[in-house]
C-alpha cells in the first residue's frame, strides 16, 4: 500500500490536468466547441503517444529496481540513459510524423477547415509536449523502480496544479490565447516536471 497508493497518485494526477483542461476548454467564449475540439485532439493526441513510451517506462521501472537490489548502481544509471534514449527515438518519429502529415491526422478527428487551421499553429506545442513527456514518462518508470513515488506525486502535484493550471487559465482566458494558450500552460507544467524529476 505504500507503494501503491502514491503511484495511483502520481500517474492521476498527470492524466487528470489533462481532462481538467478539456473542462476550462468547454468554458472559453466565444467558440466552446472548437477550443474544446483541439484540446481534446492535442489530449488524444498525447494519449497515443504516451503508449509508445508506456512500455519503455515498465521496461526502466523493473531493470532499474533490479539494478539496484543487486547493488549495481552503474548498471541503474545505464539502464535509465538507454531507456531515455530509445523513448525520445520513438517519440521524434512522431513528431515529424505530426508536424508533417498534420492535416491528415486532424481529418481522423474532425473535418472542419476552423479546427484544421487551428491545429496547424497548436502542433508546435503540441510536439514540445510529446518530447518533454517521453522523458518524464521514462523517469517517471524510473521513480518506480526506485521507490520514489510520494516524491514524484508532490511533485506532480506542484507542476501541474500550482503552475501547469494557472499558467493554462492564465494565458487561456486572460490572455486570449484559447486552446493555445491552455496548451502552453501544460506545457510550462510539464517542463517544470521533467526538471525537477531530472533534478
Amino acid at each position: 500500500m505504500k507503494l501503491s497508493l502514491p503511484s495511483v497518485a502520481m500517474v492521476c494526477l498527470e492524466y487528470w490536468a489533462f481532462q481538467i483542461l478539456v473542462l476550462l476548454a468547454g468554458l472559453m467564449a466565444p467558440n466552446p466547441e472548437i477550443t474544446t475540439s483541439l484540446v481534446a485532439i492535442c489530449v488524444n493526441t498525447e494519449a497515443v503517444s504516451y503508449m509508445l513510451t508506456c512500455g519503455p517506462s515498465a521496461a526502466a521501472s523493473t531493470r532499474v529496481s533490479n539494478e539496484l537490489g543487486a547493488g549495481n548502481v552503474k548498471g541503474a544509471k545505464k539502464a535509465t540513459s538507454v531507456t531515455v534514449k530509445l523513448s525520445l527515438v520513438l517519440s521524434l518519429g512522431l513528431v515529424v510524423a505530426l508536424l508533417v502529415g498534420h492535416d491528415g491526422w486532424v481529418g481522423l478527428f474532425s473535418s472542419s477547415h476552423v479546427i484544421k487551421e487551428e491545429f496547424t499553429s497548436l502542433r508546435f506545442f503540441l510536439a514540445a509536449t510529446i518530447t518533454l513527456d517521453t522523458v518524464q514518462s521514462v523517469l517517471s518508470g524510473v521513480a518506480r523502480g526506485c521507490g520514489w513515488q510520494r516524491v514524484v506525486t508532490l511533485i506532480n502535484l506542484g507542476t501541474f496544479y500550482q503552475i501547469g493550471m494557472p499558467s493554462a487559465a492564465f494565458c487561456g482566458f486572460k490572455l486570449k490565447l484559447y486552446a493555445k494558450g491552455l496548451w502552453i500552460g501544460m506545457v510550462s507544467g510539464i517542463f517544470c516536471q521533467v526538471h525537477h524529476s531530472c533534478l
